[in-house]
């Protein structure tokens, strides 16, 4: 069986079923045994970040895996722990981290999080090179975690020597066709599910911050396309949910990432359209590997039974990644 082959389990036939099962599916003791530090990063002035640290003995001589989740996920979701578990036991460090407001953080930034915010992942390398001495870094996201670190890779070239490469699974560098997707009548359920979350979440960051947003325009909002205009649009600098959309994409940089870098995409996601990837840039930089089964759903790749796997097939395809250097499945 080639490595980069993707069968999907017999339970799991529809794209929806395949992106929703995973995430319901309960999966206890991932990190038993595994140890924690808590740490705040520092990546702006006003804001920090908060990681969840799983060290090696002599940390300095290990690999080390930088996690990012992707929208309204957190350090502790289902992938994020599945991950930090198998890799710290293949030996590597793993930090988990939460993105600005996620994790119960909203007290921590006055900002709120979005898509282009690429530069706190970079601030975490840095720190991570000059405070911890780390020479071995990988990058790997989720969903929107995955468009933040191609972003950060395409704009770093190799400034961060540090870094050594990324895997993103299912991101969305293009978020204008991604919002437009949602939008689709069948895909009314997750609209609704990331509106519910989202709002729920501004309304927490109101708490810490009174004064700073104006909630009586929540319940008139049914869309996130108009949460992103009214609040995340020019709370980041942005002139609208279009400008945002337009300028925060790592389509726009693709063509300068010079890491080893792998992008999981299931071509039946059924809100991160397969025709971003078709892109001249990515396919036309010899840095990037593209693997793209046929089934997957977001994010889900729940496998039939494989020897020696579970059966969370992109969890293990992006370990073999890392622990190879990238040269898994060659």
């Amino acid at each position: 069986m080639a490595w980069f082959d993707f069968h999907p389990h017999p339970l799991c036939f529809h794209p929806h079923l395949m992106t929703v099962w995973p995430r319901v599916r309960s999966r206890s003791g991932l990190l038993r045994g595994v140890p924690t530090e808590v740490r705040l990063f520092t990546v702006a002035p006003d804001s920090q970040i908060l990681g969840y640290c799983h060290w090696q003995p002599d940390r300095q001589r290990h690999r080390t895996l930088v996690l990012m989740h992707g929208f309204e996920g957190c350090s502790d979701s289902h992938y994020m722990l599945g991950i930090a578990g198998k890799a710290w036991r293949a030996g590597l460090n793993i930090i988990r981290l939460n993105q600005r407001n996620c994790g119960g953080t909203e007290h921590l930034t006055p900002t709120l999080y979005h898509s282009g915010l690429s530069g706190d992942f970079a601030a975490v390398i840095s720190t991570l090179a000059a405070k911890d001495g780390l020479a071995d870094i990988w990058a790997v996201g989720y969903s929107m975690g995955g468009n933040l670190v191609l972003k950060m890779a395409g704009e770093a070239g190799l400034s961060h020597p540090a870094l050594r490469g990324v895997i993103a699974v299912c991101p969305n560098i293009d978020p204008d066709a991604c919002v437009a997707a949602l939008e689709q009548p069948s895909n009314w359920f997750y609209q609704r599910y990331f509106l519910t979350r989202t709002t729920a979440r501004l309304r927490r960051k109101a708490v810490h911050f009174p004064g700073k947003y104006d909630l009586s325009p929540l319940e008139r909002i049914k869309t996130l396309r108009e949460f992103d205009d009214l609040y995340t649009a020019p709370d980041g600098g942005f002139q609208s949910a279009a400008d945002y959309y337009e300028r925060v994409g790592a389509r726009h940089v693709l063509r300068t990432i010079r890491v080893p870098t792998v992008i999981f995409a299931a071509q039946d996601d059924p809100f991160i359209p397969y025709r971003i990837f078709e892109n001249p840039a990515l396919l036309g930089n010899c840095s990037i590997r593209l693997v793209a089964p046929r089934h997957g759903g977001h994010c889900g790749f729940f496998q039939r039974p494989r020897p020696n796997e579970d059966t969370y097939w992109v969890e293990n395809r992006l370990l073999d990644v890392i622990i190879s250097g990238g040269e898994a499945g060659t």
